[in-house]
């Protein structure tokens, strides 16, 4: 039975749809004037995983991501660049469907644009402004936060205390320091389209209840994006949807956590941020294998926590999946003719409950992936005891089926001779010095690996090593919850 963390209700939840056996998803996708960063590769992964695990349990979901091509940033650098907006959009939607491509993440059922849906927006503008929500000033139309009451529930805010922390050079035409706008009038040389209030354009916000509802109806399963999207952007959605349909807008919030590079947040100004196809282009691993390593390290971790980007990461996932692959040829040798025995069978079925109980746990990937190596150490002991091709090809077909719901372990070739250097070296990531503590040097991934060593131990009813995991962890800051089946979550 699969459960998620509802933002909106600040806890987990038992999934139901509203219709039987289908899902509705809506996961707001970027803002096309740049490349993709590495913010975004988990982004998109999170929810492309939530979407294969969802067809893999039997729905047959309806997943809309949106393009924003309409925007300040993109006029901006429309004029830094001489060229059109379209011109701008087109470089970067294209980027983005390769950059995509080359992480195995796969396109979304529908890709709307915002400039394809101005009818609908002006359409849910009208609504609100009949309904006396929002109101029009010299252009512009704005929404009036204090007419929806439940303003702030998602991201758990008192309207009260967002207006005291209001900037002081707040548009004085405003009727309240929140209200956002829906509508904004043209200026010169910016891209506009005639509506009731003159020519202009859209507001962020608006942008995407208009899509979702167009594409998915007034009600729908899942509305999923990064934290950092929580407020105000979700936030107002929730408001002006609600407010327009007078009907729920989302029932499930789903939100990632955010990238950092050795512990700081990424960001531009701090010389720590990294596109996805500059990591790829400086990589010395082949953009397959550079493929892989990225989404096993992004998978390696929770999608709700933060996400610690660095050498050594990418440097112990490349290991990872080296002692995965090695495994994979190992089992192309022809075997024996025996038919495989109960032992088998049982490794197999015990590493599929493991894994789907991992993924209906929250989408928890790292558990998933624990369950994993679980059968690789299982299928290494069979193999010295000698395993028949049956037996092989079972294995293998298991890895498959499973890895193919996390976009894994689906390469028919990998290259071990390749150096074990992180592709992201030369990208001038700053190592861990010596002086740091070594809870700060252990990796979210390291972590994981600890716990599916003490999972293994565990199951040769080793508890002496197991307990010694648990208490090497704890002398690191690190508890360790286990839980009624088997897996355990950790927390620093």
């Amino acid at each position: 039975m699969l459960t998620l963390f509802n933002t909106l209700t600040g806890r987990q939840e038992v999934f139901e749809p509203i219709e039987p056996n289908k899902v509705r998803m809506y996961v707001c996708g970027v803002t096309v004037y740049d490349y993709c960063h590495i913010g975004h590769a988990r982004s998109a992964l999170v929810f492309d995983v939530l979407r294969r695990h969802l067809e893999s349990c039997g729905y047959a979901v309806t997943f809309v991501k949106n393009f924003t091509d309409v925007d300040d940033k993109i006029i901006k650098r429309a004029n830094e660049q001489g060229v059109s907006c379209d011109a701008v959009t087109a470089k970067y939607i294209q980027a983005y469907h390769e950059d995509m491509g080359r992480l195995g993440i796969r396109a979304a059922t529908e890709e709307p644009k915002a400039t394809e849906h101005i009818v609908d927006i002006i359409q849910l503008t009208e609504r609100l402004v009949a309904k006396g929500l929002a109101y029009c000033v010299d252009g512009d139309v704005y929404f009036e936060v204090p007419k929806y009451p439940e303003y702030g529930r998602l991201s758990k805010r008192r309207l009260e205390d967002l207006q005291a922390g209001a900037r002081v050079d707040v548009d004085e035409r405003k009727r309240h320091p929140m209200d956002f706008a829906l509508w904004k009038s043209s200026k010169p040389g910016e891209p506009a389209w005639e509506s009731p209030w003159g020519p202009g354009r859209p507001g962020w916000h608006i942008e995407c209840s208009a899509m979702s509802i167009r594409h998915l109806g007034e009600t729908f399963d899942i509305h999923g994006g990064g934290m950092d999207l929580i407020f105000p952007h979700h936030e107002n959605e929730i408001a002006q949807s609600c407010g327009a349909t007078g009907k729920d807008f989302a029932r499930y919030w789903v939100h990632n956590g955010f990238v950092q590079v050795n512990q700081e947040k990424m960001s531009k100004s701090l010389g720590n941020f990294f596109t996805i196809r500059e990591i790829f282009e400086k990589s010395e691993w082949p953009g397959e294998i550079m493929g892989e390593i990225l989404r096993y390290f992004l998978l390696s971790t929770h999608y709700h926590g933060p996400l610690d980007f660095s050498d050594q990461a990418l440097k112990e996932a490349k290991n990872a999946l080296n002692g995965f692959y090695d495994l994979f040829g190992r089992l192309a040798e022809p075997g024996g003719d025996a038919t495989p025995d109960q032992s088998l069978s049982q490794g197999i079925d015990r590493c599929r409950t493991a894994f789907k109980a991992a993924m209906d746990d929250d989408l928890n990937t790292p558990v998933a992936i624990a369950s994993l190596q679980g059968l690789r150490s299982d299928a290494n002991k069979l193999l010295g005891e000698g395993l028949s091709s049956e037996g092989r090809r079972q294995v293998r077909e298991a890895f498959r089926s499973l890895g193919h719901n996390l976009g894994l372990f689906q390469l028919e070739r990998w290259d071990f001779n390749v150096r074990v250097e992180p592709a992201s070296a030369h990208l001038t990531l700053t190592t861990f010095s010596p002086t740091t503590r070594m809870e700060e040097r252990l990796t979210d991934l390291q972590i994981e690996n600890k716990l599916a060593e003490r999972i293994e131990a565990k199951k040769r009813k080793d508890f002496k090593r197991a307990d010694a995991i648990r208490e090497e962890l704890r002398t690191l800051g690190i508890t360790i919850e286990d839980k009624p089946d088997g897996t355990s979550r950790w927390k620093r």
